[in-house]
């Protein structure tokens, strides 16, 4: 691979309309607040510059990766080599309605999904507000909250393959699992349709007072990735199984277990990406010898 200089100045002259940067520091973009740079950090301007730096780093054997608005995310301190390509440009933000439709852009906020639903009086997408996540990366892992989950709401996505070529697809031709969807391993959400269900506003904007006020009750206002573990089974959430361990306020160097939630690993102010793996290692291996459940990580670990 080329030297991140080399790279750079490769990415720059690729895409002279798009932000191009190099050793972005990557801690920043993540809701917990630690980890490395990326060699270089790509906003594209438009669908067509996505394009192009998706076909240019296939063919040239240039790691690639898509950071959505950094939940579920822990970056390694040594930061991520490659292209980091990010989809903050507002023409991947746009929310357009058609009837009970939402066509939404892969980097349109979920809390705005969810806004745009309740300004039209669209029931059942309520529990978006409370991902804080964007639609892309929301796909990317069947983001879920509250019992619902994001591909229950969609209808079509709009998807690029690894050759930089796009194309929509029927929610029906795209398998995902439990926090997981294999298809946007080798392809990258552009846009997604979500159908909402024809209600008063009244009632949607009740439910999300609802959602919103069992969100704040029950999770943790610090510095965090979301849920750490899967839920081993629908009897047992991880949550709960931690909090059974004794391990809330378990901590590692700037890192702890949340006291409110068990399921949530904060950044105190100080963390370090080395002080969150370490905690999550020692949770995993109490679990395991303590109750012979082995969880699995639901926050997806990048980088070096």
């Amino acid at each position: 691979m080329k030297s991140s200089d080399e790279l750079f100045q490769s990415v720059q002259a690729l895409l002279p309309r798009s932000v191009v940067r190099r050793d972005e520091p990557l801690g920043k973009r993540t809701t917990l607040r630690v980890g490395g740079c990326a060699d270089v950090y790509v906003e594209p301007s438009c669908e067509e510059d996505l394009g192009r730096t998706v076909a240019w780093c296939h063919e040239g054997g240039v790691p690639l990766m898509v950071l959505g608005r950094g939940s579920n995310l822990l970056v390694r301190d040594g930061g991520v080599r490659g292209v980091v390509v990010c989809l903050a440009h507002p023409s991947f933000a746009r929310i357009e309605a058609v009837g009970a439709l939402l066509r939404c852009g892969a980097g349109a906020k979920l809390k705005a999904v969810a806004a745009a639903a309740r300004e039209r009086a669209l029931g059942g997408l309520e529990f978006l507000e409370g991902i804080p996540g964007s639609v892309g990366g929301a796909l990317r892992m069947n983001a879920g909250a509250m019992g619902s989950a994001i591909f229950e709401v969609i209808t079509a996505v709009r998807c690029m393959n690894e050759s930089g070529h796009a194309q929509d697809r029927g929610v029906e031709e795209i398998g995902f699992e439990y926090r997981s969807c294999p298809f946007f391993k080798t392809h990258i959400a552009v846009e997604a349709t979500f159908r909402g269900q024809p209600d008063t506003k009244e009632a949607v904007v009740l439910r999300g007072q609802q959602l919103n006020q069992r969100r704040w009750e029950s999770q943790p206002k610090e510095a965090s990735a979301g849920c750490i573990f899967k839920n081993p089974s629908r009897k047992l959430p991880a949550g709960k199984l931690i909090e059974e361990l004794g391990l809330k306020g378990a901590r590692r160097g700037g890192a702890s277990v949340s006291t409110v939630h068990g399921n949530f690993i904060i950044n105190e102010g100080s963390a370090t990406a080395a002080d969150v793996l370490e905690l999550i290692e020692f949770i995993k291996a109490r679990a395991k010898a303590e109750q012979g459940i082995e969880l699995s990580e639901e926050v997806e670990v990048i980088g070096e």
